[in-house]
């Protein structure tokens, strides 16, 4: 048995922009965060997205790369008298050394306000520089003058490209890597290992580590095949492969589209069959009831949540019941693509006009001149609707919504509010 004191993962963490990969959007050239960096000017941020896509690493790789001191603490772990005593070091640092501080905050949607309010200070006058990292979304799970400090960036699930490009850099890396160890791993393998670790490459290394612990050395080598990797991914492997998968995939969404029930049932459980994570199929349906159902039938989206949770506190293969009860509903449900073209209009709307001032009675604080709108009217001062403007007065008259007729849509009767001044 190979005896590792560090796990795989952590020994091959990227040391420098040339050694990461991934985020491109954040980090490739001529980007936001790869001028700052280039010009020392790096402050404040917050990092979130799926697990092991890079977050720490690249919060240790700037910290590194602005020559300052470095300060770690987990927020599962941490407390105020923690934060404080980081803060008081960095202080001392910056007055003694004229060397700043960056304090590294993994989990850091998991600290309290008392937490988060003991660094504002420090943060607004200089005194640290914060890099957080969390998986989820930082504008509703943090405290909001944390974020409004930094800079929020968001991480992309690794492409199997790059997480390909990892695990035959762990294979060959003598010093920090596998490359001591005569390893034999066939190309589909590797491509299954890239493939089904979905985008996180430390999940990737750690199956990786993990089949090469549990395989014994035959004939002067170990061999890794994707039977290996998949009992290390507690997965069973696919029996399709990636091109058959994603057809698969088509084929189920176009069949959900379509109304075809029995279709659908089919090819979701060829998938289910194949050893796809059923979380996949679950994802797929609640897009679908929001962009081919919509207001025909509003019920399908609760459905497809319902499924996708289900998975998540059930797991299979109870769900799997629950995945096929909300598939029938999905695809006996009457159809409409309404949202869908609401949201394409208003986001075109938003992307290209620049004249939408807010009309002055939809204002936080209106301003005592009239501007030809008047007072904002309280809707329930008028039994729970009254006709005033709310749109900007260069889009005023635009249709975003219309709907079909379809399911509830045919007996929808919209309340005019566009063209109305009082």
């Amino acid at each position: 048995m190979l005896n590792f004191n560090v796990p795989l993962a952590e020994r091959m963490r990227a040391k420098n922009l040339d050694e990461f990969v991934g985020q491109e959007h954040i980090v490739g050239k001529n980007k936001l965060l790869t001028r700052a960096i280039a010009t020392g000017n790096v402050g404040s941020l917050i990092f979130y997205g799926p697990p092991g896509t890079g977050k720490t690493t690249l919060a240790n790789i700037i910290a590194k790369m602005m020559n300052t001191n470095i300060e770690k603490l987990n927020a599962v772990s941490s407390g105020v008298a923690d934060a404080k005593a980081v803060i008081e070091r960095a202080r001392s640092n910056k007055a003694m050394f004229n060397k700043d501080t960056y304090l590294l905050l993994d989990e850091c949607h998991r600290w309290s306000k008392s937490q988060s309010d003991c660094v504002l200070q420090a943060i607004e006058e200089g005194s640290i520089f914060f890099i957080g990292s969390t998986t989820e979304n930082p504008y509703t799970s943090m405290t909001r003058a944390i974020v409004s400090r930094c800079s929020v960036f968001e991480f992309k699930k690794v492409s199997e490209k790059d997480v390909l490009k990892v695990i035959n850099r762990a294979l060959i890396d003598k010093e920090n890597g596998l490359g001591n160890i005569n390893i034999k791993m066939d190309e589909e393998a590797k491509k299954y290992l890239a493939f089904i670790c979905n985008g996180d490459v430390r999940a990737a290394l750690n199956a990786l580590e993990l089949a090469v612990k549990s395989t014994k050395m035959s004939k002067g080598y170990i061999s890794i095949t994707k039977e290996v990797v998949s009992e290390c991914l507690n997965k069973r492997p696919l029996s399709i492969d990636e091109s058959t998968y994603y057809d698969y995939l088509s084929a189920f969404c176009k069949s959900l589209r379509g109304s075809d029930t029995e279709a659908a049932l089919y090819y979701s459980q060829r998938l289910i069959q194949a050893g796809i994570d059923p979380l996949i199929i679950t994802r797929r349906m609640i897009a679908h009831a929001s962009e081919d159902i919509g207001m025909a039938d509003s019920n399908a989206l609760l459905m497809a949540c319902l499924a996708n949770y289900a998975v998540e506190k059930n797991g299979p293969p109870e769900c799997y019941l629950n995945i096929s009860h909300a598939i029938i509903y999905l695809c006996e449900a009457e159809k409409s693509n309404s949202v869908l073209l609401a949201m394409k209009r208003a986001e075109k709307d938003a992307q290209d006009e620049r004249e939408d001032n807010v009309p002055n009675h939809l204002k936080n604080h209106p301003s005592t001149n009239k501007d030809g709108h008047g007072a904002y009217l309280y809707p329930h001062d008028y039994g729970g609707y009254v006709a005033q403007q709310y749109m900007p007065d260069k889009l005023k008259n635009r249709v975003y919504y219309e709907p079909s007729q379809n399911g509830k849509e045919k007996n929808m009767i919209r309340k005019k509010t566009r063209n109305v001044k009082k």
